[in-house]
């Protein structure tokens, strides 16, 4: 599979709770980037330490957080950058807006993570403190 395709598939299992996929192409020693200043926020190394802050972020929305939209796949290199949508809710708040998630691969797996908020704000109250 070229970049593309794994961006796509990483999508694609993101979207559809796929756990064995993603398990599959992320690095076991991937860097996530979480943006903001919030309870998830920070530089994360390790699926021992992303797993349990993804599972956290569906835990807060009860499941309602999701990648709703993926419009344009660009690589350059090793890098793919993917335009998305995502919503959610928590706390009796709702959250929908645009981002950018680029991610770095190598040998065939995600190894980074760097995700881009339209509205970082309307984010870290979403998630909180």
């Amino acid at each position: 599979m070229n970049t593309i395709d794994i961006a796509k598939t990483y999508i694609k299992a993101v979207q559809t709770g796929d756990q064995a996929t993603l398990g599959s192409i992320i690095s076991p020693d991937v860097i996530w980037h979480q943006p903001g200043k919030n309870r998830f926020s920070g530089t994360h190394k390790g699926m021992a330490a992303v797993g349990p802050m993804l599972g956290a972020m569906m835990e807060v929305s009860k499941g309602t957080f999701a990648i709703t939209r993926a419009d344009h796949y660009m690589a350059n290199g090793n890098w793919v950058a993917i335009t998305i949508e995502f919503a959610g809710e928590a706390h009796g708040l709702t959250m929908k807006q645009a981002g950018v998630d680029l991610i770095r691969i190598e040998g065939g797996k995600i190894v980074e993570v760097k995700l881009f908020s339209s509205d970082q704000a309307q984010e870290d109250t979403f998630w909180g403190q």
